[in-house]
């Protein structure tokens, strides 16, 4: 018996459906398996998690808040995968999108908030798009593999970063901890219903909807999808492929650059050494299960922000490592590859045929 494998030439909606559940579906099992070898119960665990993150007005508070920028670097990176560009730097270009929000604060500071808001919004994604459209030319004009540059960015920035809340713009009160003094009144983002959820969210709702009409009703869109899908016959059809391929990373970039400055002028409200908490990284995960739809995007996010807010739980009750959960969610991003090879192949598998016996033997 041999296996060959196969394109799959047609596929389902039942199929496009049941993948991604069983892929989740076995990334929860071998999950389980993993955390029984913890030492701990894994529906106890499970159930931790649920109540946790859904249980209270609290912790459903938390998940949306863990939700907004998963949302905003989930649209980032699904954009330039569109076009299968392998954005894997969304973590830096959160970084600094921060760093140069923090900047129009420090230097442009204005008490009017709608001025001190836009001035940062514009900061961020400037700088988080010109990050990101390095490598994007890169890319297009020389084939520089834009997983390599945009990953190595993603370090430069955090040393970027580190240098600044632990040089010259460390708090002098901070007693020593890495981080910035805390921003005015009129560099927050208002805050709703007496929780922590932010302003974020609104951008965190309307940029799904504006990337989807994008993608699906505009000529852009479509040149982006065809330039994903065979960048030969767009070039043949008149596609520009190195300005596009540059302006969808600068969009990229920009998206979470912003994502950048909405955690801090939602959230943490000073720049800090490790603010993200790997957002940038996880993002990968969100649009890979939402299989680059921008709608399910937002829930998917949520289904990642219940897994941060209770692996928090995890941590303080069971006792568990952080790395805990970064195997959860790292369990969850493998069994999704997975689960796209077998939409896309199919496995047939061949009888071995006898091997024919020679005469005499």
């Amino acid at each position: 018996m041999r296996i060959k494998i196969e394109p799959r030439l047609t596929s389902t909606w039942k199929l496009s459906v049941a993948i991604p559940f069983f892929s989740l579906a076995a990334a929860l099992f071998s999950g389980g398996v993993f955390l029984f070898f913890m030492g701990v119960s894994p529906l106890q665990a499970y159930r931790a998690i649920i109540t946790s993150a859904l249980g209270d007005t609290y912790g459903l508070s938390e998940t949306v808040v863990k939700a907004i920028p998963l949302i905003m670097a989930g649209i980032a990176v699904m954009l330039s995968f569109t076009m299968l560009i392998w954005n894997i730097g969304a973590e830096g270009q959160i970084f600094m999108g921060a760093i140069a929000a923090t900047a129009m604060v420090r230097f442009f500071y204005s008490d009017s908030r709608i001025v001190m808001l836009l001035l940062m919004f514009l900061a961020a994604a400037a700088a988080g798009g010109t990050w990101a459209a390095i490598a994007g030319y890169f890319r297009a004009k020389w084939n520089v593999n834009e997983i390599i540059t945009t990953l190595m960015l993603n370090y430069v920035a955090m040393n970027f970063l580190n240098y600044f809340v632990f040089g010259p713009w460390r708090d002098p009160s901070s007693l020593g901890f890495p981080m910035t003094p805390p921003f005015p009144d009129s560099a927050r983002l208002p805050v709703f219903w007496g929780t922590r959820i932010h302003g974020g969210i609104f951008l965190a709702l309307l940029l799904p909807l504006l990337f989807w009409i994008v993608l699906k009703f505009t000529r852009w869109g479509y040149e982006i999808r065809v330039m994903g899908e065979n960048p030969k016959a767009a070039g043949f059809a008149g596609m520009n492929y190195l300005k596009n391929v540059v302006l969808v990373m600068f969009i990229s970039g920009a998206i979470a650059g912003i994502a950048g400055m909405c955690e801090l002028a939602g959230l943490q409200g000073r720049l800090q050494h490790g603010f993200s908490g790997g957002y940038g990284f996880t993002a990968i995960i969100v649009a890979w299960l939402a299989r680059l739809h921008p709608i399910a995007i937002i829930f998917v996010s949520f289904l990642m922000g219940v897994l941060l807010v209770g692996g928090e739980t995890l941590q303080i009750v069971m006792r568990l490592p952080l790395s805990s959960v970064m195997v959860l969610q790292g369990l969850i991003l493998f069994f999704v590859l997975g689960g796209e090879f077998f939409r896309k192949y199919t496995l047939r598998f061949i009888p071995a045929r006898e091997t024919p016996r020679k005469e005499g033997a």
